[in-house]
């Protein structure tokens, strides 16, 4: 199947940050992966769901509202992408994603992030901020917007103590084009159709149509027993601690003051025009 558009970046190696280029920080980034794969098998013989790549939407109850809301939801992403231009790359936010976004094809609008909120993002599509605060132990939540042509590669997640969802809400007219493989499940995204996958699965993403993608992206624990509860807790908590997290938040917020500022700039610009 022929991309729409290639884009030049997906063949050169990526440069690895400065940010991220210290010897502690790779030490903690090994040592972590062992760590996690360690736990991993554990944290699977705890799962209250099952252990498979997609895993059905029948466990979550809370989700269905989320797809009776799906056409208010996309309509404050809609507002959001009024202002597109200043919405950052997911490596802006966590330059440790280096790898995967690439250039700008890849932005996130971040409304919650390690379960805390952020504010002014959150604000500005309300009506989703308050369907996500319903999740059980939510810990991230986004807008995940993918560029005409772009390609993720594959790739794992960090915890099978976490299971991550996804909420079509604006997609390409051939939207067969645009899909993502978990394991070697392929699925499209549509318009108000959601889905539940583990993300320790090795996945990739293709947007081979020259429109873009834009859906909910949001992460929440895995329902566990009380001994995997209780480490997936520390992991997390462990986590925060770390450049991984840090980093991050800092991005994050001060992502929220730019796009906050430009969204008022535009609007003083309306009102100077109405006057």
């Amino acid at each position: 199947m022929a991309n729409a558009k290639i884009n030049s970046d997906e063949t050169v190696k990526p440069e690895r940050p400065k940010e991220i280029s210290g010897f502690r920080r790779r030490f903690i980034k090994k040592t972590g992966k062992k760590l996690v794969r360690g736990i991993a098998k554990f944290q699977a013989k705890q799962s209250l769901v099952p252990n498979t790549p997609h895993v059905s939407v029948d466990h979550f109850p809370f989700l269905q509202e989320f797809v009776d809301n799906w056409e208010v939801i996309e309509s404050e992403a809609c507002d959001v992408m009024k202002f597109k231009e200043e919405i950052p790359g997911f490596q802006d936010i966590s330059p440790d994603q280096y790898r995967l976004a690439k250039g700008r094809n890849w932005k996130t609008f971040v409304l919650f992030g390690f379960g805390e909120k952020v504010e002014k993002n959150a604000a500005i599509m309300p009506k989703t901020s308050s369907l996500l605060e319903k999740v059980p132990n939510l810990q991230i939540a986004m807008l995940s917007i993918l560029s005409p042509g772009y390609h993720i590669p594959a790739h794992t997640g960090v915890t099978k103590g976490i299971l991550r969802t996804h909420l079509g809400l604006i997609i390409p007219k051939d939207y067969e084009k645009c899909r993502i493989r978990v394991d070697d499940v392929i699925t499209p995204w549509r318009e108000g159709e959601i889905f539940t996958f583990d993300d320790t699965f090795e996945h990739e993403v293709w947007n081979d149509t020259d429109e873009e993608r834009v859906i909910l992206l949001f992460d929440f624990d895995r329902p566990m027993k009380f001994g995997g509860r209780f480490l997936n807790r520390a992991f997390l908590r462990l986590m925060k601690m770390t450049a991984y997290y840090q980093d991050p938040k800092k991005n994050i917020a001060s992502a929220e003051e730019r796009f906050e500022a430009a969204v008022q700039r535009a609007e003083a610009n309306m009102e100077a025009m109405s006057d």
